[in-house]
């Protein structure tokens, strides 16, 4: 649970209160003891007190409780002003049952501090004078309004909570329905195109005949569009609540790799821990778009992918030995997977990593992330 900082506005409410306190005991007659000093710092300190009203409000409420006894029983006869702030603001920070049981040990214990006081009360003008200093109408009026705030904060945050899981529902929803769409009005048509490319550059070739560059194209061309959808696809299938793919499922993506003829290895170092959703599901991300990458583009023989689990980061590298060199330029809209590099980048940055991809100065190319875990969080 998060604790509260003490800010200058509690600082401010503190200072005033224990300034009336103060003022208040001061301009009362109170009868001349040697601890009427300690009255007058028992008053500033219950004051004073108030200024972790938000961060320790249980504390708080038996630091001002004590002061109102102690200070009375000294001599000192001034309302109960800090308590009564002090069981509003336990109530609103949800401690009732510690407030009320407080509060009936006041009741209690405060007339035995003034029968002990030197004003000589009378057992019975105690206990009359007891509800003037705990000011009893206004000890449960600042019950209730701790409560009533209480019970407004409880519901402006359901309200709030209902919003974004709404919104982010409607969100799902509407990803799903357009995968849908994209599904149903495009993978059959664009298969029958790759299909029928494959068969008649298939058949041109067994006939002995030349393959025209257009078909080749058109071909070429059904191909990448069908790895551009199944990676949209994919991604608009992603639930962040429950992400079908992290870590655990890099191994498939290698496996599926070496399929294709990639001589591809997969290295993890380091001892593995919990991962935030979100940082799982971007490193598997960055292999499956940085695999995808090399199979389309790069004419690699080989390929290496390394996660290393690190005690603040997560590291992965991919490395290949393609035809990319360091004087050569990434063609735009070729990089990673249809996303790009810059997709890439912007899910490594999302996250406060950093992201490199550039050729190696032996050859090929290499993508390298960091992503920043916290395990506080």
């Amino acid at each position: 649970m998060r604790r509260e900082r003490i800010g200058v506005r509690d600082w401010a409410i503190a200072t005033g209160a224990a300034v009336v306190l103060l003022v208040i005991g001061v301009s009362e007659r109170h009868p001349a003891t040697t601890l009427a000093p300690l009255g007058y710092v028992l008053l500033a300190a219950g004051g004073l007190a108030l200024a972790a009203h938000r961060r320790a409000p249980v504390a708080v409420l038996a630091i001002t409780g004590l002061s109102v006894v102690g200070y009375e029983a000294v001599g000192i006869d001034v309302p109960a002003l800090a308590y009564l702030f002090a069981v509003y603001a336990a109530v609103r920070a949800g401690h009732r049952l510690v407030a009320v049981a407080a509060s009936v040990i006041m009741v209690v214990t405060l007339p035995l501090a003034l029968l002990a006081s030197p004003h000589s009360w009378t057992a019975g003008e105690a206990f009359t004078h007891n509800r003037d200093v705990l000011q009893l109408a206004w000890l449960v009026a600042a019950g209730l309004a701790g409560e009533a705030l209480r019970q407004a904060e409880r519901r402006a945050d359901e309200a709030e909570r209902t919003r974004e899981e709404t919104a982010r529902r409607r969100a799902n929803e509407e990803r799903l329905h357009i995968a849908r769409e994209l599904h149903d009005s495009l993978t059959h048509q664009i298969s029958v195109i790759k299909v029928q490319a494959e068969a008649a550059v298939h058949v041109a070739r067994k006939r002995g005949e030349q393959v025209p560059e257009p078909l080749l194209a058109i071909r070429e061309a059904g191909r990448e569009a069908a790895w551009e959808l199944r990676a949209t696809l994919e991604a608009l299938r992603d639930d962040d609540r429950n992400p079908p793919h992290g870590l655990d499922h890099v191994p498939d993506l290698v496996e599926r790799a070496r399929t294709t003829g990639l001589d591809a290895t997969l290295t993890i170092d380091g001892p593995r821990h919990g991962l935030p959703a979100a940082v799982d599901r971007t490193a598997y991300r960055i292999v499956q778009e940085s695999l995808t990458n090399i199979g389309r583009h790069a004419a690699a023989a080989t390929a290496s992918v390394r996660i290393d689990y690190r005690p603040d980061a997560l590291v992965i590298r991919v490395d290949d030995d393609g035809k990319a060199t360091p004087d050569t330029a990434p063609v735009p809209g070729t990089e990673v997977s249809g996303v790009g590099l810059l997709g890439m980048r912007e899910r490594v940055t999302a996250l406060g990593g950093r992201l490199r991809a550039e050729p190696r100065s032996e050859g090929g190319f290499t993508v390298l992330a960091e992503l920043p875990v916290d395990h506080t969080s």
